[in-house]
């Protein structure tokens, strides 16, 4: 999949995701609903930020990654 995420957003996204993972981890909530919720989300948003590409901009077309010189 071609890249599409900027290194700002990026680095956003990984944090994002590290603090859901947390919370999933932590929240005083039923294992499934944390899971379900905080889990699925953050290790999306952190594989997102690790892969530099995101489905949904892919969808719709969009980047937030600048163009390099030469392409």
């Amino acid at each position: 999949m071609k890249r599409n995420v900027g290194k700002v957003e990026r680095l956003f996204r990984a944090l994002g995701g590290l603090m859901l993972v947390t919370c999933a981890v932590l929240a005083p909530l039923p294992l499934a609903i944390r899971v379900a919720t905080f889990g699925v989300l953050g290790a999306y948003l952190l594989f997102s930020a690790l892969a530099g590409s995101c489905l949904g901009y892919a969808l719709m077309g969009r980047s937030t990654c600048p163009l390099e010189p030469g392409r």
